[in-house]
């Protein structure tokens, strides 16, 4: 039986990525800070989990692999977002950003690294548009996935001759939490939850591309329309990019 842990279990796209790798006969760890709607049985095993806490991570990760000591899939789907001008954004909540949205990504790759070069598994790093190009109100946001795409494209290359493959995905707006945003005081949300996105595709669409992705090897996976289209276009002119996001997003 394959392994998968998947961090941000309990949201929407980890769930569904969940049912989708169940489905197929796989076991799945599901890490949440909250996972009070979560089901246990033979296929999924869901803990609670705070992954920004050290000691928390730890403890969490040694009884998983004492039960599994190699493990075929990690994914790093874990994240908040901020939207919102930099001009009222603080210190701390930049940080807060990184410290779910990167380093809880970082500290569960060096946790992990070892049993998943055991599987010849997979890294997986969800993350988003905004991590390969600029996006209107996130600075904070795009920041945080900027360096997790520079930081797992980079790890590709280390874990290569180990055979692991590492993959990132980039969905456009995943639609999990629109109306339920869980907003802070801080302005960060749960992701899925902008009102202002572009053609939302469901969970359950954006999780079937990412795990065939991820299942023939893919480096890159842009995931909906929005994102294979701005990926292209990113790539071919960063200025008229640019510009149509302004005038699609901050023309709103």
């Amino acid at each position: 039986m394959k392994t998968a842990v998947i961090s941000g279990g309990a949201g929407g796209l980890g769930r569904a990525m969940a049912a989708r790798l169940q489905g197929q006969g796989w076991r799945c760890y599901l890490l949440d800070i909250d996972i009070s709607g979560l089901v246990e049985n033979d296929l999924q095993r869901p803990l609670t989990c705070d992954l920004t806490d050290a000691a928390q991570l730890e403890a969490t990760t040694g009884k998983i692999l004492s039960q599994s000591p190699a493990v075929d899939l990690v994914i790093y789907n874990a994240g908040i977002t901020h939207i919102g001008p930099f001009e009222g954004l603080d210190d701390i909540t930049l940080r807060k950003l990184f410290e779910i949205n990167f380093f809880a990504a970082t500290n569960m790759a060096r946790a992990f690294l070892r049993p998943v070069r055991a599987a010849r598994g997979t890294h997986l790093a969800i993350s988003s548009v905004a991590g390969f190009s600029p996006l209107f109100h996130r600075t904070a946001y795009a920041a945080s996935k900027h360096a997790l795409e520079g930081f797992f494209s980079s790890l590709r290359s280390e874990e290569a001759p180990h055979g692991v493959t590492t993959v990132i995905a980039a969905p456009s707006f995943v639609a999990t939490n629109i109306g339920n945003d869980a907003r802070q005081a801080d302005g960060t949300a749960r992701p899925g939850s902008a009102s202002d996105g572009i053609d939302y595709m469901s969970a359950e669409t954006a999780a079937a591309v990412i795990l065939r992705g991820a299942a023939r090897g893919a480096d890159f996976v842009p995931v909906g329309r929005v994102a294979r289209l701005g990926h292209l276009i990113h790539r071919a002119s960063p200025r008229l990019f640019r510009h149509l996001m302004e005038r699609k997003i901050a023309g709103q």
